[in-house]
């Protein structure tokens, strides 16, 4: 018998004699390069300069891990530089704003029995994700700003409410003194869905720190991201335990991951929602870029919007904080639809890029009636509705979804003319675009200084 080695023999397996290739490498290095958009020579000459060799033994992941010690990662980079960029204590990646809004829905206490007032503007995923934590959206009318008008949320608001959900849609902001006014009267939480207007500010304040939670959405098309992603920033540790433990049930996101509960309801059930390294890695060059990203939009509307006449037959969208906004649209509403037909092919004509609805268009999940996954109450599975839960059903009646329930929403969605704006427009290009809204407007509208004013700083 040989000696054992802890009593001074040899070892039986002195080393690996295994030649190892790194588990992510060359290849997959190749493969996000080519999402790029290099070149197929640009591509050669940047595989012939690597070698799996030339990696680091064992390869990198692409997989988040949220185990401690883990500085040098991007996740925990990504999540340092929100903390700072946004000024709150706790931020947290996941891997998408959909499911940043599942998890901070659960961590207000979203669950069977309950509703949540959303805006009838803005998109299905802030509904959708009221569900999936188990409660009921109810919809809440919206005003000229086509934000959430506060004057109306009380109406919606029954027993069952819980939290209200403002969004920040199209790069603008909601009236988040309104918003929060009515949340403290009643007592309810604030989930600020902030997917569409990172970085704007109501009144100084960032969005998403102003209500009890904000949720983003960090993905390749909104202003800022990639790939997919998204990110939920709270003042609140206990809401952030909540929200981590939902969008990553593994316990990762523990000092001492397997430890007994540390109080009544730290740890329950949930999911996976990781963000992953490679996201991750793109996202923290993305959030860094945020700040100029939201300067540039702004700059630009606020360049155009001085040079722009106004008419007795178009009414500019309201605004609820032009300095806060980010801007990247500028929307305007017409007297009719055949006058938006109009504005819209003379607009094109002149090189400038727009749409507009109508009252004839198809339907679009950003408008409440048209949203069929939650109208229609139509569950994943047969005995897993929220709408026929016993808990929802015992309270104050049942919520019904119809067309006419939010006149505004229903009136201004269709009935507004978009133009797209770019950050990287010249001043040339702001006056260029702003000559080609005069010059149509004049020619379909009347000119009148007395008429509804476009918004200024």
């Amino acid at each position: 018998m040989h000696k054992l080695a802890i009593e001074g023999g040899p070892k039986a397996f002195e080393r690996m004699q295994g030649r190892a290739e790194p588990k992510i490498g060359v290849d997959e290095f190749m493969a996000v390069a080519a999402r790029f958009g290099f070149d197929s020579g640009t591509l050669d000459r940047i595989r012939a300069a690597i070698s799996n060799e030339a990696l680091r033994e064992g390869g990198a992941s692409l997989m988040r891990s949220y185990c401690p010690h883990t500085d040098l990662l991007a996740g925990p980079r990504f999540e340092e530089l929100a903390r700072e960029t946004f000024g709150v204590p706790y931020a947290r990646g996941v891997s998408s704003g959909t499911g940043a809004l599942h998890a901070a829905f659960v961590a207000v206490g979203v669950g069977p029995g309950t509703e949540v007032v959303v805006p009838a503007v803005g998109f299905m995923a802030t509904a959708a994700a009221v569900l999936m934590a188990g409660g009921v959206p109810v919809f809440s009318d919206v005003d000229e700003s086509l934000q959430m008008d506060p004057a109306k949320i009380e109406k919606a608001i029954t027993p069952r409410t819980v939290a209200l959900a403002p969004t920040h849609h199209w790069g603008g902001v909601a009236d988040m003194d309104g918003v929060m006014a009515v949340a403290r009267a009643h007592g309810l939480k604030v989930v600020e869905d902030c997917a569409q207007s990172p970085g704007a500010r109501f009144r100084g304040r960032l969005v998403g720190t102003i209500g009890d939670v904000g949720c983003f959405s960090i993905s390749g098309y909104k202003i800022i991201g990639g790939g997919e992603g998204g990110l939920i920033i709270t003042s609140d540790e206990r809401l952030y335990e909540r929200a981590c433990q939902l969008s990553e049930c593994g316990g990762l996101w523990r000092e001492s991951r397997f430890a007994p509960p540390r109080y009544e309801g730290e740890l329950f059930f949930g999911t996976n929602y990781r963000m992953s390294e490679l996201e991750a890695a793109v996202d923290v060059v993305q959030l860094g870029k945020l700040a100029d990203v939201v300067r540039r939009y702004h700059d630009v509307k606020y360049r155009v919007l001085p040079l722009l006449k106004t008419f007795r037959e178009i009414v500019p969208q309201k605004v609820n904080d032009p300095a806060g906004e980010v801007g990247y649209v500028l929307r305007f509403y017409p007297e009719t639809d055949e006058l938006g037909a109009k504005i819209i092919a003379a607009l094109r004509a002149e090189g400038v890029g727009c749409s507009f609805r109508g009252a004839a268009a198809g339907p679009d999940w950003h408008q409440y009636a048209d949203m069929f996954p939650i109208t229609t109450k139509t569950p994943p599975s047969a005995d897993a509705s929220p709408f026929t839960d016993p808990r929802y059903l015992e309270r104050v009646g049942q919520v019904e979804y119809r067309r006419g329930d939010c006149p505004v929403a229903d009136d201004l969605h269709n009935r507004n003319v978009i133009v797209p704006l770019d950050q990287w427009y010249s001043p040339e290009d702001c006056r260029n675009v702003a000559e080609a809204i005069n010059k149509v407007l004049s020619a379909y509208c009347t000119p009148d200084p007395d008429a509804a004013p476009w918004p200024t700083e």
